[in-house]
This record gives C-alpha cells, sequence and structure tokens, in this order.
C-alpha cells in the first residue's frame, strides 16, 4: 500500500471507527506494543488516546506525564524523534529514560495554526524498531489524525463532496 492510499483508509478509519481505530490499523504495522496520541498542556503531557497490541488498558503512568520525564519533549514540528532502545541512545545522556530500556518512534501533531499540539508515536518498554516504511505511514497520517484529535466532529471532505448544485442544470 503506498502512502496516499495509507492516508485515505486512515482517513475513512476515522470516519467510522475514530482515533481508536486508526490507532489500532497504525499498530498493526509495527511489531511495538503501544501507538498513542499525547497532547501538550503546559508542562505536561496528556494522553488523548491509546493503543496497546496486547489488548490491556492504559497503564496509569502513561495518563499524564511531565513534558521534560517524556520522550514527546525531543519531537520537534519537522524533526521526529526515534530510538530503538533509549538506554544505548546517546542524545539521552543525562535524561530519565537514559538507562531505561525503551522504544520510541514520534512524530509532531500540529494545531490547524501550524503550533505544536501534541505527539502521534509508537513505542514499547522494552527495545525495538520501527521500519522506515511504518515511520513514513505515521507521518503521512499524522495532519488527519491531528486534525480529528482537535476536532473530531469536522467532517473530512472526501473527491465529489460536496456535490456541485450545477451539475444537474446541464441536463
Amino acid at each position: 500500500m503506498d502512502s496516499t492510499q495509507v492516508k485515505s483508509l486512515v482517513s475513512q478509519i476515522l470516519r467510522e471507527q475514530g482515533l481508536s481505530g486508526a490507532l489500532a490499523f497504525l499498530n498493526d504495522a509495527v511489531p511495538l506494543r503501544y501507538t498513542a496520541i499525547h497532547r501538550y498542556a503546559g508542562r505536561l503531557v496528556k494522553s488523548v488516546c491509546f493503543h496497546d497490541a496486547l489488548g490491556k488498558r492504559r497503564p496509569s503512568f502513561l495518563s499524564v506525564l511531565p513534558l521534560d520525564r517524556s520522550l514527546a519533549q525531543f519531537v520537534k514540528p519537522g524533526s521526529p524523534f526515534r530510538t530503538d532502545d533509549s538506554s544505548k541512545d546517546p542524545r539521552l545522556l543525562g535524561h530519565a529514560y537514559e538507562h531505561v530500556i525503551f522504544s520510541y518512534h514520534g512524530t509532531a501533531l500540529l494545531s490547524p495554526s501550524g503550533q505544536p499540539w501534541g505527539v502521534l508515536c509508537h513505542f514499547d518498554l522494552q527495545a525495538g524498531s520501527v521500519s522506515d516504511r511504518a515511520f513514513e505511514d505515521l507521518e503521512t497520517v499524522a495532519p488527519i489524525v491531528a486534525s480529528f484529535a482537535i476536532d473530531p466532529h469536522q467532517r473530512f471532505i472526501e473527491p465529489g463532496y460536496p456535490p456541485d448544485p450545477t451539475a444537474d442544470q446541464a441536463l
């Protein structure tokens, strides 16, 4: 499936199943346990939607985290953050995850005005990788996931909608 098809399918899943369905679909493409949407709330990162490949509830410690203790702090617009094993990642020297085995692959979610709103990520509490292709898909769908997460009641416009009112006049 190419990027355009993935984007179209995720858009359809958002319309029919919401964020939970979209995260489940994205998670099916990776070997990591979790796929989530987190939003920035001042100095905190709050879980908006969470998918666990094992079907378990979100652990309470993942509901709200101080931003400076979250790997989400390293995700910037146009600059995703990826680590297969945080315990071996030199970028994390001195960070809370320096000696913790944690894999994290996140990309920015932006508000309609282009401001950082949150993060769409795959992660696990053990080392693990995400293929470049699967991460490219995550980045491709991030704008539509952000739009839906920010305003789930908006209508996703599809080709041919709304119908052209002048089309019947030609008959």
